[in-house]
């Protein structure tokens, strides 16, 4: 890749009132160039951004990965790496005059409308990022496109079809009100250990509650980050630091709870639980790491199975699915036995996936790639 694809700087071309999750376009494109080590001189070669439009981050990373490219929306450009003055020149003019360009000096140009699609490695999906004109009567509609662009391709299923739709309520007013996400993840974190207190007393009902706030909100805090393009090291680290923490505590004392209810497991299978949880977990999380040390990508996108099973997988939303469901039939024994097989059901599909990918490595000679590049083997 050349110096112009690693380094260029970036520009907010125009001025636009309209403001998106509470930012100025100026604002959210010098956020976006900072998050992408990009400087704001606006000197060539340069990632010029239109300001009567607003576009997912996504395609601002594949502009600065992609000299002489311009993305056009009715023929008018809307983000364009420009890799000389003249160039970069002849583009800001037309899009501060919002005129349509038939070619760009030299530059490939990319039509919106034509459906293009990029692959989003941060959140493990293939797509058309969201490029649209921003004006004061399609905030909300954009703000939408914003935030479940947001989304991971590859989650469990309760993130995926159950939380969307209350998390986007509640990133809208935290973004109104000026939260931060790493005030979003504290609220989680207080409200994740009263569960675990909850669930030690065999208050399982209120400890449901209040997890379900958390686990909701643990989607809040990174969907409010990407939106206001406030992701940070640490809040990185405190989000998923709690993430891998937590599930454990709360598989221990739902069993200790059930002495509550006069369900307490006996001694045996008390360690057969806690040992098929707790070490699956463990394992299960050093496959992953494993996977992703061998092949540069999450062992959940390298095949469309793989995908699909990490809606189910045995990670903590899917367990609480499995809880909720026993604890209607006032079984929440049952319920945390079944946790306790499906994780090692879990394992046994994540080791196979592991073995086949070691296979699939060997006789392939090179890496393998992820069905959603589109190219993989």
């Amino acid at each position: 890749m050349n110096d112009a694809a690693v380094n260029p700087s970036i520009e907010s071309v125009g001025i636009n009132p309209t403001r998106l999750w509470g930012l100025t376009m100026a604002e959210r494109t010098r956020r976006i160039g900072a998050a992408s080590g990009l400087v704001g001189d606006g000197k060539a070669p340069v990632v010029l951004v239109n300001a009567d439009f607003t576009a997912d981050p996504a395609w601002i990373r594949h502009m600065v990965a992609s000299p002489d490219l311009m993305l056009t929306v009715d023929g008018i450009a809307a983000l364009a790496h420009a890799t000389n003055p003249a160039q970069a020149e002849a583009i800001r003019t037309a899009m501060e005059e919002g005129l349509q360009l038939d070619s760009g000096g030299g530059m490939a140009i990319l039509r919106y409308e034509d459906g293009p699609t990029i692959e989003n490695k941060q959140l493990r999906k293939r797509e058309t990022p969201f490029v649209m004109r921003l004006n004061a009567a399609n905030v909300r509609k954009i703000e939408r496109a914003s935030y479940f662009g947001a989304y991971k391709g590859v989650t469990d299923v309760l993130t995926k079809y159950l939380w969307p739709e209350w998390a986007l309520i509640i990133t809208r007013i935290s973004a109104r009100i000026g939260m931060t996400p790493n005030m979003v993840t504290a609220i989680g974190a207080v409200l994740c250990v009263a569960a675990t207190f909850l669930f030690a007393w065999g208050h399982y009902w209120e400890g449901m509650a209040l997890g379900l706030i958390f686990m909701v909100l643990d989607t809040v805090d990174g969907k409010l980050a990407r939106c206001t393009i406030t992701s940070s090291w640490w809040g990185n680290v405190f989000d998923h630091g709690i993430d891998l923490v937590h599930p454990p505590f709360w598989w221990w004392f739902w069993a200790t709870g059930l002495v509550h209810w006069g369900l307490g497991l006996d001694n045996e299978t008390f360690w057969f639980v806690q040992i098929a949880i707790q070490g699956g977990y463990i394992v299960q999380r050093v496959i992953e790491g494993l996977f992703i040390m061998r092949n540069g990508m999450h062992i959940h996108v390298w095949r469309r199975f793989d995908s699909w099973f990490r809606l189910f997988t045995a990670r903590r939303n899917p367990n609480m699915l499995i809880l909720f469901v026993a604890l209607l039939f006032a079984r929440p024994d049952i319920g945390i036995i079944a946790v306790a097989w499906w994780t090692i059901a879990s394992l046994a599909v994540h080791t196979v996936q592991l073995i086949q990918a070691e296979i699939a490595r060997a006789r392939k000679g090179s890496q393998l790639t992820s069905w959603l590049s589109g190219d993989a083997q």
